[in-house]
């Protein structure tokens, strides 16, 4: 019997989307309280992954559901699904219309390929081994006469969309968790899983959309959460604490202070007082007490982000900083508007730039230098200590590949950049 298997593949745009698609395949990226992979792996088919290169034994080792792109082999058809869409119920609805349909077709959105479908056969994906492997795969005679139509679908193209999209997918991607079982209602559209502890004295306000706690979760007395929002299993929610209009926080994290519209991946710390808004937080990021982000401008009006390939607007009106893994801000820091953080970076004072990774930024203090990645494999192996994980060499290895593929983001930064000898 013929069996029908689904490949997540990144694209050439990939790389587009630091900082948060650097040190994960983007179709882990988290948004709207849930990621890609997740969603499509609920569809229980054979599921395989076509990863930049850096990625490849992090996708065999954390991503097990995934098999590498190199064994998929079968007689029936290949969905192709590029891993720049986002986790939404349209998007989820979209993969179940195609793989009901027996024809051969092209998704594509504002000319992009979105989704495809063909025959096994015409496919040979071990050929295809380097970062450019979709472009190559696309101009194979069958892929070149698959009718193609035009759909739409939140596809990724710039960071900030991340932020973008979250708010408005939120409460329906919420919805289907909550249909799916697995979870009580404790309050008046509050909904847990087992072994929730410490909501006494909490307030709710679900009237614009249910807030859903995982597992372990611990919320802090005299805190307030307004849904949509989604907690992961194991995090804490410090006391006194606002989460309000569309928050999501990943597995293992602390979180307090304000935050509104913004999403954190797990193992995050942000405990202490201090606003996030409109944000994306990658994971291993700790932000000192008193940080705080603006995501308006004074004048109110539309912001634009600065890209490596050009000036972006956004066309929003709302928009604070996306932050990459591992980064850390000392006590009182301050984000601009509308700034791109990379990767293992450490920030101090008024941040009114962008930052590159793998940088100590305290520009308003008359410093800046670049971090060597010995200082951040130290850093790491002590982080992960303390949440009783090992690290690897695999983990090591992509450490140092993160340090060479942001090069060019130390290169082109507008201060000189003196090279720190490490401080351990």
């Amino acid at each position: 019997m013929k069996q029908d298997v689904i490949c997540l593949y990144e694209d050439a745009m990939t790389s587009r989307l630091r900082p948060m698609a650097l040190g994960r395949p983007a179709y882990a990226i988290f948004c709207g309280g849930n990621r890609l992979w997740e969603l499509v792996a609920e569809l229980r088919l054979p599921l395989y992954g076509m990863v930049r290169d850096h990625l490849r034994d992090i996708q065999t080792l954390d991503y097990t559901d995934i098999q590498p792109v190199e064994q998929l082999e079968t007689t029936g058809h290949v969905l192709l699904v590029n891993a720049r869409l986002l986790p939404s119920c349209e998007v989820r609805e979209t993969i179940l219309g195609v793989l009901r349909d027996d024809a051969e077709q092209v998704l594509t959105v504002d000319g992009q390929i979105a989704m495809a479908k063909m025959r096994g056969t015409d496919l040979n994906l071990r050929r295809y081994d380097s970062n450019d492997a979709f472009q190559q795969l696309s101009q194979l005679p069958a892929f070149a006469t698959l009718p193609r139509r035009a759909v739409q679908l939140p596809l990724l193209n710039h960071a900030h969309e991340v932020v973008a999209h979250h708010e408005s997918m939120l409460a329906g991607n919420l919805a289907y968790r909550i249909e799916q079982g697995g979870y009580r209602e404790i309050a008046n559209g509050v909904f847990a899983a087992e072994q929730v502890a410490g909501c006494e004295g909490a307030a709710f306000d679900t009237s614009k959309g249910p807030v859903v706690l995982e597992a372990e979760f611990t919320l802090g007395p005299f805190s307030y959460l307004v849904g949509p929002v989604y907690v992961g299993r194991g995090t804490r929610v410090t006391e006194r604490s606002t989460l309000k209009n569309g928050v999501a926080v990943g597995a293992r994290c602390k979180i307090g202070g304000e935050v509104a519209a913004s999403m954190m991946e797990s193992y995050s710390n942000k405990q202490h007082d201090g606003f996030l808004g409109h944000s994306y937080i990658g994971s291993w990021v700790n932000l000192g007490a008193g940080t705080s982000n603006s995501d308006l401008k004074n004048t109110y009006g539309e912001i634009r982000v600065e890209y490596p390939y050009g000036r972006v607007a956004t066309g929003l009106q709302f928009f604070g900083c996306c932050v990459g893994d591992y980064t850390k801000s000392a006590i009182q820091t301050g984000i601009f508007t509308g700034k791109l953080i990379g990767t293992c970076s450490m920030l101090y004072g008024m941040v009114t730039s962008n930052v590159p990774s793998f940088v100590n930024y305290a520009k308003t203090l008359g410093h800046v230098s670049e971090m060597s990645p010995d200082v951040v494999v130290a850093m790491q192996q002590r982080m992960w200590a303390r949440r009783h994980r090992q690290q690897r060499s695999c983990d090591v290895q992509l450490l140092r590949d993160m340090h060479e593929l942001t090069r060019d983001e130390r290169a082109t930064f507008d201060a000189d950049l003196t090279v720190e000898p490490p401080r351990f």
